[in-house]
């Protein structure tokens, strides 16, 4: 848990900048900038696949349940739920972007901490 994440450079400066507007809640803010300051920035293209990023769909497993659940993250200007997408800088996404396939995270998503790891990351290209 707690390990090092990998953003794209323009994924680090929206999230810095959702925290320079203060769109997020003091306790998220504050797991945010842990996260930033371990992050590695890196181009788009240098990418691992297995990393958590937009135009991906991402398995997680909640480890106190093992309840399954399955997300699809995009850009915030293209995330509907009618669409069932839900954007990268959301709670979820905000909670998993930059982690990898195996990796295990511990997260306050303000109805309480929880574990979770994230079982499958598969990218996919994003019909504009």
């Amino acid at each position: 848990m707690n390990q090092d994440i990998v953003l794209t450079t323009g994924i680090y400066d929206l999230i810095k900048d959702l925290l320079r507007r203060k769109k997020v809640t003091p306790f998220v803010e504050d797991q945010l900038i842990v996260q930033l300051k371990r992050a590695k920035q890196i181009r788009r293209r240098e990418l691992p696949d297995n990393v958590v990023t937009i135009d991906c769909r991402v398995t997680i497993k909640d480890l106190n349940t093992n309840e399954l659940q399955t997300f699809t993250f995009v850009a915030p200007s293209k995330a509907k739920r009618r669409n069932n997408t839900e954007s990268i800088v959301g709670e979820v996404g905000l909670a998993l972007v930059g982690n990898k396939t195996g990796d295990q995270i511990k997260w306050d998503f303000g109805t309480g901490e929880k574990n979770i790891e994230i079982v499958n990351v598969e990218k996919f290209q994003n019909k504009q």
